[in-house]
């Protein structure tokens, strides 16, 4: 699996994290990958063949592009031979604006939207090899639709907070840091994202764990803990375990494993 993000260009810093291309081959009839929870929301166009697990136990076809909202769990993605993702890597608070979408809590958002007028194109470059047009292609698109919206100062700033801190911030601080009241920070913050700022920074906090174990299995998890501002190491894996399935002990091995395989570029990808 390869893996590539790109900066976005400066009007967009306040909306979008980054965009990445990642390219999976496979020589299996089918293989799978599993996406790890993470404080992002991500918008993926793909070019293969894509399914995921539904809720019934089956898989289901997805349609391109989809988004990946907040995860409180592990998603299993299955593909044939070769997967190629152009992926938008968004902060949850601004996700749905940049869409015009209901915010919402699912993890898997299915949506009918114009930004599917893109596949067409993106189809044509990607299957040509040119990958950088595709990528322009995209963020020209995100360029056009933020002109068009205006920014919540407010969240921008809670966000920053947020983002510093790793997710260690207190709701209360992470107010004071946006200029705003408890009560509406939370208003605003539930509006846009579909989740508290309280569910947003523990799953930030996750984040810094999971990827300092990918890139660092051998990591002192008492030291993390303490580092992270959890109570102490049993609070650390306890939450580990809650959003990812596994323990901390366990997901070092798999990254162990694992990087003998993928790139240390991954992030949120881990090779089922």
């Amino acid at each position: 699996m390869q893996h590539q993000e790109f900066e976005p260009p400066e009007e967009l810093r306040d909306t979008i994290k980054c965009f990445w291309h990642n390219t999976k081959d496979s020589e299996e009839i089918q293989s799978s990958f599993e996406v790890q929870p993470d404080g992002y929301a991500e918008i993926i166009f793909y070019f293969g063949n894509l399914r995921s697990v539904s809720y019934h136990g089956g898989l289901q076809p997805l349609p391109s592009p989809f988004m990946m909202g907040l995860l409180n769990q592990p998603a299993v993605f299955f593909t044939q031979n070769r997967l190629e993702i152009i992926g938008i890597r968004c902060f949850p608070w601004t996700v749905f604006d940049l869409l015009g979408l209901q915010s919402g809590k699912d993890g898997l958002h299915i949506f009918e939207h114009p930004i599917a007028q893109l596949q067409p194109t993106l189809n044509k470059l990607i299957h040509a090899g040119r990958v950088e047009e595709a990528l322009d292609h995209v963020k020209q698109y995100f360029l056009n639709v933020r002109s068009r919206i205006t920014a919540n100062s407010m969240l921008f700033k809670a966000g920053v907070a947020m983002r510093e801190a790793n997710g260690t911030m207190p709701v209360s601080q992470v107010a004071a840091a946006a200029h705003a009241t408890l009560r509406t920070l939370e208003r605003n913050f539930k509006q846009s994202s579909g989740h508290t700022v309280k569910d947003v920074s523990a799953l930030i906090r996750f984040e810094q764990v999971r990827n300092c174990l990918w890139h660092y299995p051998d990591t002192n998890l008492a030291g993390l803990a303490h580092e992270l501002g959890y109570t102490d190491q049993s609070h650390l894996s306890r939450e580990f375990k809650r959003y990812s399935d596994t323990t901390p002990a366990a997901f070092a091995r798999k990254a162990k494993k694992g990087k003998q395989v993928v790139s240390d570029d991954f992030v949120a990808f881990v090779q089922a």
